[in-house]
């Protein structure tokens, strides 16, 4: 089933007629939309029930737009009006549903109008109407937009079986006797797993029912059923009985980290949201293992930073970034494209095959929280203005807002360290500690793969006993578990979700800047790009006649191979790509090639001292000769010669001249130099012995170069 979200595009198949969803009620039955093409249109109530009739029989289709973009660049005069127009809708857009009853709205744009000096209630509806049809975000309100729709299609979901509760068997000698067994190989170890772990590591070496392979040829467990199992209260009654006093236990966790390990957190956060997407928490911390390099395992690269993005409402896990960036803006923005991209497309990258039910996710939510730095970054305000999400930081005295996030850092760890080679435990560092360094043999992507693993357990599966259900969840019997939360929610209290285009998402997260047009082509950094429109549009040749111009454009620091400039059109950026004598910015991210440009800037000074100095020599050197010249000419200079009768025979002292340099010049290959001076006085000497007439001309030649010189 098509479960519908805020700023989707419903599509009639036949009239072409398209209907912006402004608002979702809670339990998920009415809609209030509006005509996006309808010069006076406004909202109106549509049945939930009734749309999704029409889906299933192909009458509707579902799509999402890619917002709104400008005509042309944006002056100061379009961004005072939209300023202006926004200042007096504002406020009155976030009365849901209340502004779109048309009795309830007439007095509240009344009291607007007076409040800010408006006669016109066209002027006033034009705005809102711009806001509700273009995206409901503020550049709505720009002059002179259009629109562009880009189509989205869905899987349908399936539910869940539940699970019923069943009681344990009752614990033998045979089953004590697995328990203990269970505690020394798993629990005792340098590892130092959790009691958790090695409850269901006892259960998977003695309480399997069958084995089977999958279609990809995976080994799988069919456990036996809860009564033919001990449970986990059982098993943790016989420990705290058996091991109470034993000194191992306490100096392997220490009673604060044991009561830690159990202790439910959970913060009053959840309570305060309305709904699936209403919140998301976001958070980085970095990982516990040390990885190697993907090509050579030699090399270990370090701990990876991981970002989670989890929905407060249900505790799904909607985001996700695993990398090398330290945490930043540029890690950030990869987990919030993460959370709204297609997951089934984000796993096959990892060699993973999920359905759309496993992990729904793919929206915006109507407010992020986080830590104050990456989310004070400047990027922050272009996913504000592009598409109208909000963005917190945690209050100073409110630290659980954040505390969901932050505890499902500990719940991923402690599920899956017990297998990371490379793992930091907490001795780490101690004198006769091992060098966890040594260990890794992970890299990024397999450990990506394992987060992933972890994720779609979490979301489909993990129980939050500590979760408080409304009293209509409890009536729906809704599991405590993400996913049937989540599902429960969408249906429920839903309104907040927003999928936009993630092509749009990603535009608005990358950080912008601006390049110059030049006659050598489009100019950052030292760098230069070019792309197809400047070429056929001859803007090189333009910036050569009347000069350069600034442009805006927009990058991705991790790789600076290709800038996307903006159009302020319908295509809303240009890729520009480097030009190819600029092979030695390929594959770099800003960083590195900053530093590039500052090496060779530092290069450059440490040698202009060693440059002046050879350059003052270059100057000494001319001017000694040029001293030598005049003192040449000072010393034969013919003063009684006129200047006329000087400059008179210019053509045939340069003739002469000519001739000699040529004998100089001239390239000999059968004898060098001197063998040519012995040569030639030999000839001098043997011409007074032989007859002129019978001297060959060879002789000739050569006595005449003799005689001249």
């Amino acid at each position: 089933m098509v479960v519908l979200s805020v700023n989707e595009l419903i599509v009639n198949v036949d009239t072409e007629i398209v209907y912006r969803i402004l608002w979702i009620n809670k339990s998920y039955k009415v809609i209030y939309v509006i005509d996006v093409n309808e010069r006076l249109a406004l909202p109106f109530q549509m049945l939930i029930k009734d749309v999704e009739e029409k889906i299933e029989s192909a009458e509707y289709s579902i799509q999402v737009d890619s917002g709104v973009f400008l005509k042309r660049k944006p002056t100061e005069k379009d961004i005072e009006f939209r300023d202006k127009a926004w200042i007096t809708i504002k406020d009155l857009v976030n009365l849901e549903p209340e502004i779109y009853h048309f009795d309830k709205r007439k007095k509240v744009i009344d009291e607007a109008m007076n409040q800010y000096g408006i006669k016109s209630h066209k002027t006033f509806y034009k705005n809102l109407r711009k806001y509700w049809q273009r995206g409901k975000v503020k550049d709505s309100v720009f002059p002179d937009y259009a629109l562009n729709k880009v189509e989205i299609s869905y899987k349908k979901k399936t539910g869940r079986p539940k699970v019923n509760g069943k009681k344990g068997i009752v614990i033998t000698p045979e089953i004590k006797n697995q328990f203990e067994k269970s505690i020394k190989k798993y629990y005792l170890s340098t590892k130092k797993p959790s009691l958790s772990f090695t409850y269901k590591m006892m259960i998977r070496d003695y309480f399997i029912k069958f084995k089977y392979f999958d279609e990809s040829n995976d080994e799988k467990l069919v456990l036996k059923p809860e009564e033919e199992r001990p449970t986990k209260r059982q098993f943790y009654y016989w420990f705290n009985n058996e091991y109470k006093n034993d000194k191992v236990t306490i100096a392997r966790e220490g009673p604060k980290k044991f009561e830690q390990n159990y202790r439910a957190v959970l913060g009053s956060s959840t309570a305060e949201t309305e709904g699936p997407g209403d919140t998301y928490q976001i958070d980085a911390t970095p990982g516990n293992v040390y990885l190697v390099n993907r090509l050579n395992p030699n090399w270990i690269v370090g701990r990876p930073t991981t970002y989670f993005i989890v929905d407060v409402y249900t505790h799904l896990i909607t985001g996700l970034y695993v990398g090398l960036e330290n945490a930043s803006w540029k890690a950030m923005m990869s987990a919030i494209a993460n959370a709204c991209m297609d997951k089934t497309e984000y796993c096959k990258r990892y060699g993973i095959n999920i359905s759309m039910d496993e992990w729904p996710s793919m929206h915006l939510p109507n407010n992020f929280i986080g830590d104050r730095g990456e989310l004070a970054s400047q990027g922050v305000n272009h996913l504000i203005e592009g598409l109208g999400t909000n963005i917190s930081n945690t209050p100073p005295y409110r630290p659980d807002w954040k505390g969901i996030v932050e505890k499902l850092f500990d719940t991923s760890q402690e599920k899956i360290k017990p297998f990371l080679p490379g793992y930091v435990h907490e001795d780490h560092g101690e004198r006769g500690a091992k060098d966890y360094r040594l260990e890794a043999s992970l890299n990024i992507e397999e450990y990506t793969r394992i987060l992933i693993k972890f994720i779609l357990f979490y979301n489909n599966n993990f129980y939050m006993g500590d979760y408080v259900r409304s009293e209509q969840q409890i009536k729906d019997n809704v599991q405590p578990i993400p996913i049937k939360l989540w599902e429960w929610g969408v249906k429920n209290a839903a309104g907040k979700l927003k999928k936009p285009n993630i092509k749009d998402i990603k535009f608005y997260l990358l950080p912008r800047d601006k390049a110059t047009i030049t006659e050598n082509g489009i100019r950052y950094k030292k760098m230069f790009y070019t792309t197809a429109r400047a070429i056929n549009e001859q803007w090189f040749s333009k910036a050569r006649k009347d000069g350069s111009w600034k442009v805006d454009f927009s990058y991705d620091p991790r790789n600076m191979d290709v800038i996307y400039l903006h159009t302020n059109d319908e295509e809303r950026y240009i890729p520009c790509t480097l030009l190819n004598h600029q092979d030695r910015y390929k594959d770099k991210t800003i960083e590195e090639i900053e530093q590039l440009l500052e090496n060779e800037k530092e290069d450059f000074k440490g040698f202009e001292h060693t440059q002046l100095e050879k350059e003052v020599n270059l100057f000494k050197d001319i001017e000694n000769i040029v001293k030598v010249a005049n003192k040449n000419k000072e010393e034969k200079l013919d003063k009684t010669i006129s200047k006329s009768k000087r400059t008179k025979n210019i053509k045939e002292h340069k003739r002469e001249e000519r001739i000699q340099r040529r004998e100089e010049e001239a390239f000999n290959l059968e004898i060098d130099n001197q063998e040519k001076l012995s040569s030639i006085s030999q000839q001098n000497e043997d011409i007074e012995e032989i007859n002129p007439l019978r001297i060959s001309i060879k002789q000739l030649f050569a006595n005449e170069g003799r005689n001249k010189k």
